[in-house]
This record gives C-alpha cells, structure tokens and sequence, in this order.
C-alpha cells in the first residue's frame, strides 16, 4: 500500500471522528439509522457500474467508503468492535476461502469451481442449513436470487438454462388458469390464488435472470426507466402535434410509445 493511499485512508477516519463529535447530526445517528443510508449508497454505486460512469462511480464509492467507516466508529464507541476490526476480519476470511490462491489446496479452474468451493468453505465454518444467514430485509428480487443460489449450491436446481424457461412457462400457464377470464377492478384485494402464482411467476423470472447471470433488481429497474423514458417521449411527441397525450385513446398511445420506442433502438 502506497503512503498516499496510507494518508487517504487516515484522513477519512480522522473525519468521521470530527464529524461524530462536532456535529450535531452526526452526534445523533446510530445503526439503525444509517443503514438505510448505507443501502442506498450501495445502490447507486451500482447504478454507477452498469452505466459505466467512472467520475460517479469514484463519487459512490466514496459514499459508501465513508459509511463503512461511520458505523464501525460506532461500534468502536461502544466497544463492540472497529475498522481495524473490520478489514481484518475481512482480510482473514478472504485468505480462508481462497485456499487455492493463499494454500495448498487443488487449482480451481473456473469461476463456478470457485463459487462451489466458497459454499462448502462456509457450511466447514459452521453455517448450517441451506439458507443460513440469508438476510430478510433484501428486496424481495435480490432475496428470491439469494435463495436460488443457495439452493443451488447444494445441488438443488435446473440443470440447464432451458430447465429454468420450461419452469418460466408452467408458472406462467398455471397463473393463466387461476385467472380463467378474471378481471379484477384496479386497488382491491387480490384473490389468494392469484397472489400465490403471480409470486411463483416473479419467482421463476428471477431464475432465469440468475441463470443469464442478470442481477433482477437492476435489470427491472433499468426496464421501468426505458418505460418512463419512452412514455415521456410519446408524451412530448403528442404535445409537439398538439394533442393531449393522458386524453387519447390506448390504440394512439400506442402508436405514439412505438414512435418513441423505435427513435430510443
């Protein structure tokens, strides 16, 4: 390590400390309440990398530096651990599951190997069970992701890509059946079925998305921007024509979203 970065790593701790004790905010936060933060910082880092902005990312990713920082003062504070603590720990226990880099073990040869390895490297800690300390406040799309990859990594999935889409189709055909001509009207309450296999078809979705190896939290979330961005562009096209975008009929709402879609391909 290079005495600049030394120096960088020193001077942020040394601020976190000014800021935990001069100011007011900052005197008042505690773990439960700088998580949320730290959630979305992670979330913006990533929205950072998939749009390959590298001025962003080096911005996020101080954002996020700093709160690893932050909440490990504050375990410091009440003796219960620190950020020597931390990169230690984290340090140590990426020695111990690279044993074919940092030991003697057998030469991996794939990134799958690997990942194998680093799940029985785990359940030899003591983790037991599966689904061992899968959190439960993930959005439900990267927590349905984390269970798939758990249970896969005993084993327990689709032996192929085409195994995850024939899934993908019965999930849909039985959400088909339960509806069986329903409409329900906007903002009541769904029908118990209907709940069950809409959720067996998101849940399905997620694997395939896994087994192309696309993250379906930012996948969807890139999905619902091209929708609004589309929209918008449809919107401006009305407006440009004179007319009313939100007071046409669906079929020139669409011709206007087609519009949009093919000037955005």
């Amino acid at each position: 390590m290079t005495d600049s970065l030394a120096t960088a790593l020193v001077d942020l701790q040394r601020l976190a400390e000014r800021l935990r004790r001069d100011c007011p905010w900052d005197r008042e936060q505690t773990e439960r309440t700088i998580v949320p933060h730290t959630v979305e910082e992670a979330y913006e880092v990533a929205e950072a990398a998939y749009a390959g902005d590298a001025a962003k990312l080096v911005d996020e990713l101080g954002d996020l530096l700093y709160q690893t920082f932050f909440l490990s003062l504050l375990l410091e504070e009440q003796g219960r651990g620190s950020l020597e603590d931390v990169a230690r720990s984290i340090h140590d226990k990426l020695v111990r599951r690279h044993p074919h880099v940092f030991g003697d073990a057998a030469e991996l040869g794939s990134p799958g190997a690997v990942k194998k390895r680093w799940e029985e490297l785990k359940a030899d800690e003591g983790r037991e069970g599966v689904f061992h300390d899968v959190p439960g406040v993930l959005p439900a799309l990267l927590h349905a992701r984390k269970v798939q990859r758990r249970a896969a990594a005993v084993g327990f999935e689709y032996p192929d890509l085409a195994g995850a889409f024939a899934d993908l189709e019965d999930e849909l055909r039985e959400l088909r059946d339960a509806i069986a001509g329903a409409d329900p009207r906007p903002e009541t309450e769904p029908v118990d079925r209907h709940f069950e296999e809409a959720g067996d078809v998101l849940f399905a979705a997620v694997n395939v998305a896994r087994r192309l190896n696309v993250d379906p939290e930012l996948a969807l979330r890139a999905a619902s921007e091209r929708f609004v961005a589309r929209v918008e562009e449809a919107e401006r096209m009305a407006a440009a024509e004179g007319r009313d975008f939100a007071a046409l009929p669906l079929d020139e709402q669409d011709r206007y979203f087609d519009r949009a879609k093919e000037g955005a391909a």
